[in-house]
């Protein structure tokens, strides 16, 4: 084993993410089995929302770097390690979260929240780039909150792009929103790493 995975684990506090991976689908996972939310799957909304919300910012909290200098002197580039890093966090909340809501697929099933998670994770890795891993949380938790409250009457497929936290699972044009998100994130993220803190 490489002796340098430990540190790199440790330096980005992936055993931390890790348990708030897991406390994040316990969480859905209650919330989602909840009574009132069988009868009609638009009471999944908030689940189907605010859980990838939950693992985005935890992810995001993971992207940091600690020692710009260093990342960008070392012998070997960074990006693979930091697109390895996104990619696994991000398959694994995949995974995970969708049991939680598993069934009504074309509603507010597991496609929902995979596309969910993907966009959140996006938005949150661009914001780590920009912002820093410590506030990289902020854009996305203002994006979906202002959507959830603002879409309620929002129809058309303008709302579907626009609206894409709160859409159904099937919607064409929220899944483009999202993975235009996540791309864009991961891109970013991958080339730049997150901004140093402090």
């Amino acid at each position: 084993m490489n002796p340098g995975l430990p540190l790199y684990a440790r330096s980005r506090t992936l055993p931390r993410s890790l348990a708030a991976l897991a406390a994040t689908t316990g969480f859905a996972a209650w919330a989602a089995g909840t009574p009132d939310a069988w009868p009609d799957p638009y009471r999944r909304v908030p689940v189907v929302a605010l859980a990838p919300l939950l693992a985005a910012a935890v992810i995001g909290a993971s992207l940091r770097s600690d020692s710009d200098e260093l990342d960008r002197t070392a012998v070997r580039p960074w990006w693979p390690r930091r697109l390895a890093h996104l990619f696994a966090l991000t398959a694994l909340a995949s995974a995970v979260l969708p049991v939680a809501v598993a069934g009504h697929a074309e509603t507010f099933g597991p496609p929902a929240m995979i596309r969910n998670i993907l966009g959140c994770v996006g938005i949150v890795a661009l914001a780590a780039v920009v912002l820093g891993a410590r506030l990289s949380w902020l854009p996305a938790f203002g994006y979906v909150s202002a959507v959830y409250v603002a879409s309620s009457g929002a129809r058309g497929r303008a709302a579907t792009v626009w609206a894409w936290p709160v859409q159904p699972g099937a919607q064409p044009g929220a899944w483009a929103a999202a993975l235009a998100a996540f791309a864009l994130g991961t891109v970013l993220y991958a080339v730049r790493g997150g901004r140093p803190g402090g």
